[in-house]
């Protein structure tokens, strides 16, 4: 899906973190910057010609600017390099309408869960659950507190008394997630957001204490090695792609997705994870049956067939027409 961009200025870098980095972004004109609710995202168009997404972790009545943090990935790809040594203030970049799918849900009680850089959506969440007298807790589980990023907010007096640190080197701080779970009431909402595995086992745990998964909300950065989508994988076989704007056939060979298939016949669907988790590819599909092998669309969207993410995804049937 190729959504409107729009051009920002950096007008402002911070350590947030030994490997974290924010950035400030402002219209370059001084106006206003698109409305977003609490867990939305951007994708950044950044240099070398990568595409990422970073959550707004600011106030989402603050329309002067937006936030974002970036932590510096051990084996990047090269997006989260270019934001922390190749990004400069004044510079301008270019950015995405901010989209939510991770949204807060109206309830009773929030619990949100951070792990990591996990933590920049759910900030904005605590901040806005804050402002509007909503019930909630904020857990944030970092390797140790010199690591952990925003700590002074999430420890400040605004968000006092919802808080609560947790330290892999401080044992009298662990997440005690299975005690904090058994309370629930039926009512109340989980948000949980960081390293694949942090998620798996918040949730594994909410289902445990009874929670049900119309509760538990999350969204994840990155998968881990054993979770990301085959594609190609081995049975893989050719089919075709047909562009719906021009009636164009490409073949997608059994050994190549379709989004690179594309690009080297001069077709090009911008992409980022390449893992199906962020949505930056998706395509309305026109006509046929996709093979969905993402973890961004829900259960019904896939059920749907009517998009589908072209980056790790490919066809149940010998030809599929796309929204292109």
């Amino acid at each position: 899906m190729i959504t409107e961009s729009l051009s920002v200025r950096v007008a402002g870098k911070h350590q947030a973190a030994p490997d974290v980095v924010s950035l400030e972004l402002v219209d370059p004109d001084g106006g206003l910057l698109p409305e977003f609710s609490p867990g939305a995202h951007i994708d950044v168009h950044l240099p070398g010609g990568y595409i990422r997404q970073y959550s707004l972790f600011n106030d989402c009545t603050q329309r002067s600017h937006f936030l974002i943090g970036v932590l510096r990935e051990p084996q990047s790809r090269g997006g989260s390099v270019a934001v922390h040594d190749l990004v400069q203030v004044g510079d301008l970049l270019r950015i995405s309408q901010p989209r939510n799918r991770f949204p807060l849900v109206p309830s009773e009680r929030s619990l949100l869960f951070a792990g990591g850089i996990g933590i920049t959506p759910l900030l904005c969440m605590a901040r806005r659950l804050q402002a509007t007298g909503a019930a909630f807790q904020l857990h944030y589980s970092c390797r140790s507190r010199s690591r952990a990023a925003f700590l002074d907010e999430i420890l400040g007096p605004a968000l006092a008394g919802h808080t609560q640190v947790h330290f892999d080197d401080e044992p009298e701080t662990a997440l005690d997630a299975p005690a904090i779970l058994a309370a629930d009431d039926g009512r109340t909402h989980i948000y949980v957001c960081g390293p694949s595995g942090y998620i798996d086992f918040i949730r594994e745990q909410a289902r445990s204490a009874g929670v049900d998964d119309s509760r538990i909300h999350f969204e994840r950065f990155a998968l881990d090695e054993d979770q990301r989508p085959a594609a190609p994988a081995e049975g893989d076989v050719a089919f075709q792609v047909k562009l719906a704007s021009t009636g164009e056939v490409f073949e997608i060979p059994a050994d190549e997705t379709i989004t690179s298939a594309l690009d080297r016949q001069g077709v090009f669907i911008p992409v980022s994870c390449e893992e199906g988790i962020c949505g930056t590819c998706l395509t309305g599909v026109r006509e046929g049956i996709p093979d969905h092998r993402d973890s961004y669309l829900t259960d019904a969207e896939h059920a749907a067939n009517d998009q589908f993410t072209p980056c790790c995804s490919r066809a149940r049937t010998p030809m599929l027409v796309l929204d292109l």
